[in-house]
């Protein structure tokens, strides 16, 4: 059911990312192409991975997409979620729970201590599903994020 993904699976990756912002009504924002996913997850050097979810035919129905962080606090890498996405008609199958067991499995093998993600405030379906496996809300942080515009000024030395 939890494969690793191969360079082939690079489109559909992309049309995964894209159902995705589709359903949190941000496909507009998506400017990721096949060949920026090729290098950043089959690359020279990978900045992020991929496993697959597929049905029982062999073809895919989600997706997570992850890469390594590091805390402080804990002295050792975890993983950050990217993006986990599950089509909806293969949702309630146990796909997503069996990609979110995948990546703790390798947390637990390689030491890491932290398997984190985001969810949008308004995604309910989801929030239930991660707080049934355990996970908890970190409240007390607010992301912050530096885009476009204001990124190429502050890095530009203005502001």
């Amino acid at each position: 059911m939890i494969r690793t993904a191969t360079p082939a699976d690079v489109p559909v990756i992309h049309a995964l990312i894209r159902d995705l912002a589709e359903y949190e009504k941000a496909l507009d924002e998506v400017r990721t192409t096949p060949e920026q996913l090729h290098e950043a997850l089959f690359g020279d050097r990978p900045a992020a991975y991929a496993h697959l979810a597929t049905d029982e035919n062999g073809e895919p129905v989600g997706f997570a997409l992850w890469f390594l962080n590091f805390s402080t606090w804990r002295g050792v890498h975890g993983i950050y979620l990217e993006d986990l996405y599950v089509r909806p008609e293969a949702r309630g199958g146990g796909h997503g729970k069996a990609l979110l067991r995948e990546l703790a499995r390798i947390c637990v093998e390689r030491g890491y201590e932290r398997l984190e993600w985001s969810v949008l405030n308004w995604n309910e379906p989801s929030i239930a599903f991660y707080e049934s496996l355990g996970a908890r809300p970190q409240d007390e942080w607010t992301v912050y994020r530096l885009t476009d515009g204001a990124l190429a000024e502050l890095g530009a030395g203005g502001v």
